[in-house]
């Protein structure tokens, strides 16, 4: 008799409005090291109190170990304690780029130039990324594109209610939530007019939607997963750039990293799963790349390779 594996969907969001709040007024009080502080038990306690999180970091971490020896030894409770940590620390940097108040000038760039010049004809591009570091910093690129917009396409009902909480920490970020249960045609009209008019329109490529739809299975840290290929699908309708984009702490500060995935998406009749194999292969590779770089930053708490499958 088989039983159906929870989807992440279905585990809840953990970061709350209130605990937003709540990080957002514990920082601007006590700044940055007594928040370090004050966030030791907060973290702790969650830890503690979750132990599917806590294996579904263990096993991330083994197996970053297993492929490229990135932890430096066998992951321990303790390692999923610190990547516990490294997730409560990026909220507090992504309030900070949202709020305007993190120094973006600090970012270090590689790859900027690619994105600019394809963005230099007045139209978007799309940047599939992952659960990975602060992507909000990567509104650094405001200051070297006049109408520069990210839009985040998220798998959730909670957009609203963060476009709430962008808004009031900056009326004039530009940084937007959009909610899709699915990639469907409503969404690629969507988000077809946010690349005519010049936007970055950024899609996760590491959790699969809510809803059933179209996926592939590609070796991710050397065990089989499953991986959305919608914006792939929707690169290729859009005819835009594709690129990999994820920002990480590094060196003390922030180092933003764009890859150029495809010039354009080709998906001829015939050889179309192929085609979503091939360019779902870069983006692996690409992710893979940057969590041997950061492998503390990538924030998915849940059965990963397991998700939307069946157990036996």
């Amino acid at each position: 008799m088989t039983a159906p594996t929870r989807h992440w969907a279905s585990l809840g969001e953990t970061t709350f409005v209130a605990g937003i709040w709540l990080l957002w007024a514990v920082y601007r009080v006590f700044g940055r090291t007594l928040f370090r502080l004050c966030l030791l038990p907060v973290v702790a306690w969650y830890w503690a109190v979750n132990p599917n999180a806590r294996a579904a970091s263990l096993q991330y971490l083994q197996r970053m170990q297993a492929a490229y020896g990135a932890i430096g030894h066998a992951p321990g409770w303790r390692d999923t304690l610190r990547h516990f940590f490294s997730f409560a620390e990026t909220l507090l940097d992504k309030l900070l780029a949202i709020s305007g108040r993190y120094a973006f000038d600090s970012v270090r760039w590689e790859g900027r130039e690619a994105v600019l010049r394809a963005m230099a004809n007045g139209r978007g591009v799309m940047v599939v990324t992952a659960h990975v570091g602060c992507l909000e910093l990567c509104r650094a690129l405001a200051d070297h594109h006049a109408h520069f917009t990210l839009t985040i396409v998220v798998h959730t009902a909670h957009a609203e209610r963060f476009n709430r909480i962008l808004h009031r920490l900056d009326p004039r970020s530009r940084v937007r939530l959009v909610q899709a249960g699915e990639v469907g045609a409503a969404t690629a009209v969507l988000l077809s007019e946010c690349i005519a008019r010049g936007e970055v329109v950024a899609i996760v490529g590491d959790r699969v939607p809510v809803r059933a739809s179209k996926q592939t299975t590609l070796p991710f840290l050397g065990v089989d997963a499953p991986l959305p290929v919608g914006a792939y699908v929707l690169a290729a309708l859009l005819r835009c750039p594709l690129f990999f984009m994820a920002c990480i702490r590094e060196g003390g500060g922030h180092v933003a990293v764009c890859e150029e995935l495809a010039e354009s998406v080709e998906l001829p009749r015939g050889r179309r799963d192929d085609a979503l194999r091939q360019v779902a292969g870069r983006y692996v590779a690409s992710l893979e790349a940057i969590l041997r770089r950061a492998p503390y930053e990538w924030f998915n708490f849940f059965p990963f390779w397991d998700q939307g499958r069946t157990k036996q």
